[in-house]
C-alpha cells in the first residue's frame, strides 16, 4: 500500500483532510497516467455524501490521511485509453462510489459488482496497483472505464451529481421490489426527507406510485406535498397520525441515518410487507419483533447497485428530466458545507464546483 507508484505522474490539485479534525484543505498530489483501460476526466462537480464527512473525521476507524473525498462525480472525458469502448472525448460522465473489484467473482459476473468481496472504493481504497484512491474533492481523475457511466445530454451536471450515490442508493431497493418498470398504484412510504429521501420521493413518484413521506418534522410538510408531489405526509412523532396509518403501506425506504426504533414504521406496513433500511445510524438499530411476527414483514438491507444498474438508473432520470435539488458551493467553502450537514442545513444536497462554471 502506497501513496502513488511510479506510473503515478499526473499532477493534481485537490483537496484532502490530513487528521481527525476532518478540516479540508488545498492538497496537491499524483495521479497514474491513464491505463489501456481507463479514461481521464476533467472534474465538473462533486457532491458532498454524509459518507465524506464520516470519512475525513475517521468516524469508522479506516480512514487513511489525508484523505481526498467525493464520490458524486461529474465530468467530462478528455482522453480514453486503447481498450476503451463506448466512450470517447468530450462524453459527459459520471463516476459513484465504486473504482475496482475482481472482476471474476459471481457478484462482477452477474452486475453486482458492489457486493464484491475486492471491491475498492473511489476514495479510501485501495487500487490494483496498490496506491490508495483519491476522490472527487480534485480538478481531475482517471477512472477505469468498466466503473464509470454516461450522464444523459438533458441533465445538468452539477444537479446529476448525487445520483451516483444518494441517487442509485434509493433506486436499488425500488427496483429490486418490482416498484420499477413493474405493478404501478403502490402504497410506498419514504422516511426522512433529506438527501437520499427528497430523490427517493421524484422516483417513486415517476414510477407511478402513492407516496407517503415520514418524517419527525411537520415544517417538511409543504415542501414534501407542494413542491416534490408527496400524496401524503405522516408526522412520525404524532401517535394518531401513526396509529390512523397503520396496515396502509406496501413498502416503505427508511433512508434516516439518525438512531431510531423500527417498531413504529414497521407498524405502518400492510401484512407482508417490506422495509428496506439504507440509512447508517452509528448504533444498531432496535428492531422489535412484534411488529414481524403479526405482520408477517420482511426487514432487509440496501447499498449502491452495480455498475448496470447505476447505468439504468441515470438513463431513467433523464427519461423523466430527474435531478437532485442542490446547493452548489466553491470548494472554499467545503468546510462550512461539513459543518451545516452536521446540523442538517441543506435542501437537500451540497455540490461542489470543482471548475468554476457556476455563478451560485
Amino acid at each position: 500500500m502506497a501513496q502513488t507508484t511510479p506510473n503515478h505522474t499526473q499532477t493534481v490539485s485537490g483537496w484532502a483532510a490530513h487528521d481527525t479534525s476532518g478540516k479540508i484543505t488545498p492538497y496537491i498530489f499524483k495521479r497514474r497516467e491513464n491505463g489501456v483501460n481507463d479514461v481521464t476526466i476533467e472534474i465538473l462537480y462533486c457532491g458532498i455524501c454524509h459518507t465524506d464527512l464520516h470519512q475525513v473525521r475517521n468516524d469508522w476507524g479506516i480512514t487513511m490521511y489525508p484523505i481526498v473525498p467525493g464520490h458524486e462525480i461529474t465530468g467530462l472525458i478528455t482522453k480514453v485509453g486503447s481498450n476503451v469502448k463506448g466512450f470517447k472525448v468530450g462524453d459527459k460522465v459520471g463516476v459513484g462510489c465504486l473504482a475496482a473489484s475482481c472482476l471474476d467473482c459471481e457478484f462482477c459476473n452477474s452486475s453486482q459488482e458492489n457486493y464484491c468481496d475486492q471491491v475498492q472504493f473511489t476514495y479510501n481504497g485501495i487500487f490494483w496497483d496498490g496506491s490508495i484512491t483519491y476522490g472527487g474533492y480534485s480538478k481531475m481523475l482517471v477512472a477505469d472505464h468498466r466503473y464509470v457511466v454516461h450522464i444523459p445530454e438533458n441533465l445538468a451536471m452539477d444537479a446529476a451529481a448525487p445520483l451516483l450515490c444518494a441517487g442509485i442508493t434509493v433506486f436499488c431497493p425500488m427496483k429490486d421490489n418490482n416498484l420499477v418498470g413493474g405493478a404501478m398504484g403502490k402504497k410506498v412510504g419514504i422516511v426522512g426527507l433529506g438527501g437520499l429521501g427528497h430523490v427517493a420521493v421524484k422516483f417513486a413518484k415517476a414510477f407511478g406510485h402513492h407516496v407517503t413521506v415520514i418524517s419527525t418534522s411537520p415544517s417538511k410538510q409543504n415542501e414534501a406535498k407542494a413542491r416534490l408531489g408527496a400524496d401524503d405526509f405522516i408526522v412520525s412523532t404524532d401517535d394518531q397520525q401513526m396509529q390512523q396509518a397503520r396496515r396502509s403501506l406496501d413498502f416503505i425506504l427508511d433512508t434516516v441515518s439518525a438512531n431510531h426504533s423500527l417498531g413504529p414504521i414497521l407498524q405502518l406496513l400492510k401484512v407482508n410487507g417490506t422495509l428496506v433500511f439504507v440509512g447508517a445510524p452509528e448504533k444498531p438499530i432496535e428492531l422489535p419483533s412484534f411488529p414481524l411476527i403479526f405482520g408477517k414483514r420482511v426487514v432487509k438491507g440496501s447499498m449502491i447497485g452495480g455498475m448496470r444498474e447505476t447505468q439504468e438508473m441515470m438513463d431513467i432520470c433523464g427519461k423523466h428530466n430527474i435531478t437532485c435539488d442542490i446547493e452548489v458551493i466553491r470548494p472554499d467553502n467545503i468546510n462550512e458545507a461539513m459543518d451545516r450537514l452536521v446540523r442538517n442545513d441543506v435542501r437537500y444536497r451540497f455540490v461542489i464546483d470543482i471548475a468554476g462554471n457556476s455563478s451560485n
